[in-house]
């Protein structure tokens, strides 16, 4: 194996239970020193993947690979990788120090040799002043951090931590995810991280896998994965606020293709027209707030190109910096982030703007990515209806 070869791979892993596939065909590479985080909604299949890496269960198709080396069937003893599973799953008897020295006896490491193991892990996680606790006398985060500091306390192939922080506060949860950053950059150890919090992965992963109904639909680095998904579902999954869809048809006319909506058309570019129908996906961010200072008819492309809407807001959520501001064009709502552009009186009526190259096309058949608006330097855009 070599520095370039990945550390752990998934090839085609698949696991059912009775009629349902939990996992189905998941193939994934994990190089070494990588923060890779495996993200997707709850019931997507994260942990049960995770359970077949460690062992716990096997798969009923395919195979896992650590370090090239096949440990499809080999029991989840000798298998070589830190687990921090997503209960603390503490031994309540046991003191936080031997709760942290437990992986060591087991691999029969001396008492000697696993103390300054354990003190180390314990200064990494900033518990020293715990070791002599119990599971009892902690608080749910300083648990959280003896189950992490237990699972970094062995010299493993991989540490997989299984949604450690579910289930903990948010002040908390950040301070934890800044922690494990650090941790992670300190230890340049390969971190295999899963959540269904879509900041918490963004923030966290070099590489990220949207695993989604048992199935990887798509992996990269997240500002990518974020910037220009090439699927509808990865759009809808990666960023929040969640991103806004509207159903849509292509059509090709004497000045090029134009997409066309409920609430607007725009020039766009595409490779070919689709056969059937399509969706257009836009960022909340991406969407811009002003004032109505007049009615103007909606749809139709300011100087500059942007299409321009009349709105009603509906409901606004003050997030400090910024705005969350849901409005209603044309009997359907759209979310846009808004930061404190609005005066307090603007709370009816609004001017909502957008940019044509903002937009993402995907083909309804496949769900693929199939092209993007285009811009229109002064150009005039039909007003739709």
């Amino acid at each position: 194996m070599t520095v370039r070869d990945p550390i752990l791979v998934f090839e085609r892993a698949a696991k059912r239970y009775g009629r349902i596939d939990v996992l189905n065909d998941v193939s994934l590479a994990v190089m070494p020193g990588d923060f890779a985080v495996i993200y997707g909604p709850p019931a997507s299949g994260k942990s049960v993947l995770m359970r077949l890496l460690m062992g716990l269960e096997q798969a009923d198709s395919g195979r896992v690979l650590l370090r090239g080396q096949d440990v499809t069937a080999v029991s989840a003893a000798d298998r070589n990788i830190g687990y921090v599973p997503q209960s603390f799953a503490l031994y309540p008897h046991y003191s936080v120090h031997d709760n942290i020295a437990y992986p060591l006896q087991l691999m029969g490491v001396g008492a000697a040799e696993a103390e300054p193991v354990v003190r180390r892990a314990a200064e990494m996680l900033r518990i020293p002043d715990l070791l002599g606790k119990r599971p009892d006398q902690l608080s749910g985060g300083q648990k959280q951090r003896v189950a992490i500091a237990r699972g970094i306390a062995k010299q493993t192939d991989v540490f997989v931590l299984d949604d450690p922080l579910a289930g903990l506060d948010f002040k908390l949860r950040e301070q934890l995810v800044e922690d494990l950053r650090a941790l992670q950059a300190e230890t340049r150890a390969t971190f295999l991280y899963t959540t269904s919090d879509v900041v918490e992965a963004m923030t966290l992963a070099d590489t990220l896998a949207v695993l989604d109904g048992g199935r990887i639909i798509e992996s990269g680095v997240p500002s990518r994965l974020y910037a220009e998904p090439r699927v509808a579902r990865t759009m809808a999954l990666v960023g929040f606020p969640p991103a806004n869809f509207l159903d849509a048809v292509v059509e090709r006319r004497a000045d090029g293709a134009w997409c066309r909506t409920q609430l607007f058309e725009t020039p766009v570019t595409v490779a070919s027209i689709p056969a059937g129908s399509v969706t257009v996906g836009l960022r909340p961010e991406h969407l811009r707030l002003v004032p109505a200072a007049r009615p103007v008819s909606n749809g139709v492309a300011a100087g500059n190109g942007l299409v321009r809407m009349q709105a009603r807001v509906v409901l606004r959520e003050d997030l400090g910096g910024e705005e969350i501001v849901y409005v209603e064009i044309a009997g359907q709502t759209l979310t846009a982030v808004d930061r404190h552009t609005l005066r307090a009186g603007d709370l009816r009526e609004v001017m909502v703007e957008l940019r044509p190259e903002d937009l993402a096309l995907f083909d309804d058949a496949s769900g693929e990515r199939i092209g993007s608006g285009r811009a229109v330097s002064d150009g005039v855009l039909t007003r739709h209806g």
